[in-house]
């Protein structure tokens, strides 16, 4: 009773999560929608015993991914009103990703209807069953190539943040390291020899001078 309470206790927040990274028109505020997305999809997979899977969650999207997003969010100075215009034009799209997945949830309920209760909760492990171990053998065994690949594109993924940073922009000062590797002493010093100067000593002032009548 308890388990399916929390279950749907995290549900609704994940769903309001989700709701907040689309509604929210500040992107800062939609990446930490996000985030709490994420650390609830992390709770809901302790329920069903995926522990690995709910700690690799919160390490590497909510511990490395989303600080990415969000250095990648503030660098790329979005233009919020722009993003508004072009709101319309994609609208479609979403549109189509949200008929997608209420097609996917009228599945299972239809599924439901054919014997296969997919709501049913896992089975219980024994106390020595490994999960991690089991994960590992299945990652790094059978699908050791689609791993690696999702390795090279999470790089070119950073790569193509890190260029999106560099570009040009009005008011930006950029780095040339090729012009401050190539300069020359006689570029940046100018020695300059002038004749020594002398000043005769003041005369000494004689008694009176100076003083207020």
């Amino acid at each position: 009773m308890l388990v399916q309470v929390l279950f749907y206790a995290f549900s609704a927040v994940l769903i309001a999560a989700a709701l907040g990274v689309v509604v929210t028109r500040n992107p800062v505020h939609s990446a930490m929608c996000l985030v709490l997305a994420f650390f609830t999809s992390a709770a809901i997979w302790l329920l069903i015993e995926a522990e690995f899977l709910a700690i690799v969650l919160v390490l590497v999207y909510v511990g490395a991914v989303m600080v990415l997003f969000l250095f990648v969010v503030m660098m790329l100075d979005i233009n919020v009103e722009e993003v508004k215009r072009g709101f319309t034009r994609y609208a479609w799209l979403g549109w189509l990703i949200a008929f997608l997945v209420i097609a996917q949830i009228v599945g299972v309920v239809w599924f439901r209807g054919l014997g296969i209760d997919a709501t049913q909760g896992a089975v219980p492990l024994p106390a020595d069953y490994s999960n991690t171990r089991e994960l590992g053998a299945v990652l790094y065994t059978q699908y050791v190539y689609p791993f690696e690949l999702a390795a090279v594109l999470l790089l070119l993924a950073i790569v193509a943040a890190i260029s999106l940073t560099m570009r040009r922009r009005p008011g930006l000062k950029a780095q040339d390291v090729a012009r401050q590797v190539a300069v020359r002493r006689e570029d940046r010093v100018r020695l300059v020899k002038m004749d020594a100067v002398t000043r005769d000593a003041p005369a000494p002032r004689q008694d009176g001078e100076g003083k207020a009548p």
